[in-house]
């Protein structure tokens, strides 16, 4: 049996679109072509590309005019699509590139325009060998400072709980774990210093340590569950010794368990959650999955290698100018003065947004060659300068940061943090606030491998314990079909 999340979401009705028909992905390409809107391919760039819009939209087939995000792409896919052409066609192809160029037609125009000007991708991500120290990526190195700083913090532990309905075969799953820690070598490595330097320690393959709690007999087995899976998910890690990884399962009765994991931050991120999950429920089920080309230690040498000399100061350069002159604070009035320290204590509002609203707002994103990712940070980004009273506003958003198709399979710590800075003066109409959003998005996706971290290094932001350097305010998007827009 498959390890599926029990709960489902029940809709009062079928979402629709803008034309009153419901909503949903790109309709069949059969469908399409006897509606005389399915254009084949007619040159060999043209047909690798319908074929990886096909894939990464989960299609049967695409045309070439058709455009990609009427069809239901958004941010992250066209990441996939970009990864996936630079990797087919040895060229680096921007991010921007497929927001101008939204068909496969024009794409292929611009590919071929790129390929014959010399704009080649950067080196292949490839295996490194295992006898040296390996480092760590840039951003495992600031949390490896972190925990330096604030040791036992559980701060940037990352629970995840999923609620199991069925029998459940206890030794599948401790063999499906033990084959997932196996695969990636990130879920069994710690972190010494060797010369004063932080580096990667990779462990061998071993069983995996699984915890059963049995709480058939407890008054509200629920109830100590959601307590028991809290308690882990605060417990610390020792980044030293390890693992990385905890694995807790609870038993509600007989066919009613809690799988819950906790992983450390510094080798895990929101989509290593997904593979995660993905690779447990097929291993358990006793899927063969093929083995990674590479690991997330081949990832830290390779960004370390490539993000040196001109494609460091090329990034540099643009985040210079991007964020000169940048206000240090969102002035934002409250009705107390600042605390000294920071804190992680806070509290949410959580709100739904009404069916047609959210129809009429993918209907103007579509409208202005924008995503819904831009359309709703241009709204959130005008709040705030009204609240601050600036017209200099600026949000911190995560990336992805699999930028490499090679990265998409693995569990590891990816996410990047951008900056984006946008000018509110001027009281821009609504389309012209929208344009200068979607320019700011699109050209710090396009510069989106400078880590956080390196970019406050290089920049010399003033520290203040108070606030957090260059944004005090985070946006993002969460799809819940596919990750985040």
């Amino acid at each position: 049996e498959l390890l599926v999340p029990a709960p489902l979401g029940v809709l009062d009705r079928l979402p629709l679109n803008a034309n009153a028909k419901v909503a949903g992905r790109a309709p069949p390409a059969r469908e399409r072509e006897a509606a005389g809107a399915y254009v084949a391919p007619r040159t060999a760039t043209e047909e690798v590309l319908s074929g990886i819009w096909a894939e990464v939209l989960g299609t049967a087939r695409v045309g070439v005019e058709d455009d990609f995000f009427d069809l239901g792409g958004h941010s992250l896919l066209a990441t996939q699509v970009v990864s996936r052409a630079r990797q087919a066609f040895g060229a680096e192809v921007p991010l921007r590139a497929l927001f101008e160029a939204p068909t496969a037609a024009a794409l292929a125009e611009r590919i071929e325009v790129l390929r014959g000007s010399g704009a080649a991708a950067g080196p292949p991500l490839e295996r490194v060998t295992r006898e040296g120290p390996l480092p760590l990526s840039f951003a495992q190195q600031r949390l490896w400072l972190v925990d330096r700083l604030e040791p036992g913090s559980a701060a940037y532990n990352m629970p995840y709980a999923l609620r199991l309905r069925g029998g459940l075969d206890a030794a599948a799953l401790r063999a499906a774990l033990d084959e997932l820690v196996r695969r990636h070598e990130a879920l069994r490595t710690v972190f010494a210093e060797h010369e004063g330097v932080p580096v990667q320690v990779i462990g061998p393959p071993a069983p995996v340590p699984l915890q059963v709690v049995d709480l058939r007999d407890a008054p509200d087995a629920l109830r100590e569950a959601g307590r028991l899976a809290a308690e882990e998910a605060l417990r610390p890690f020792d980044l030293e010794r390890g693992p990385l990884l905890r694995s807790t399962l609870l038993r509600l009765d007989e066919e009613d368990h809690v799988l819950c994991f906790t992983l450390h931050h510094v080798v895990s991120d929101g989509w290593s959650i997904e593979v995660l999950v993905r690779e447990v429920s097929a291993l358990y089920a006793g899927e063969p999955l093929p083995e990674l080309p590479v690991q997330y230690a081949d990832y830290a040498v390779w960004q370390r290698a490539w993000l040196s000399g001109g494609t460091l100061e090329a990034q540099l350069a643009f985040w210079r100018e991007q964020l000169r002159g940048a206000p240090p604070l969102l002035e934002i009035p409250v009705d107390r003065p600042r605390a000294q320290g920071q804190s992680p204590r806070g509290a949410g509002h959580r709100f739904v947004l009404p069916t047609a609203l959210l129809q009429g707002l993918r209907e103007l994103s579509r409208r202005e060659g924008a995503t819904l990712f831009m359309t709703v940070l241009a709204g959130w980004l005008a709040l705030l300068g009204r609240l601050a009273g600036q017209e200099d506003v600026a949000a911190g958003t995560p990336i992805a940061g699999r930028g490499r198709r090679e990265t998409e399979g693995l569990i590891g710590f990816f996410v990047n943090l951008l900056v984006l800075r946008v000018d509110l003066s001027g009281d821009p109409a609504w389309a012209e606030l929208l344009g200068r959003v979607r320019e700011t998005a699109l050209g710090a996706y396009d510069h989106q491998d400078l880590p956080f971290e390196r970019l406050v290094e290089e920049l010399g932001v003033e520290r203040n314990l108070t606030h957090t350097p260059l944004f005090q305010t985070t946006f993002a998007l969460n799809r819940a079909d596919r990750g985040d827009e």
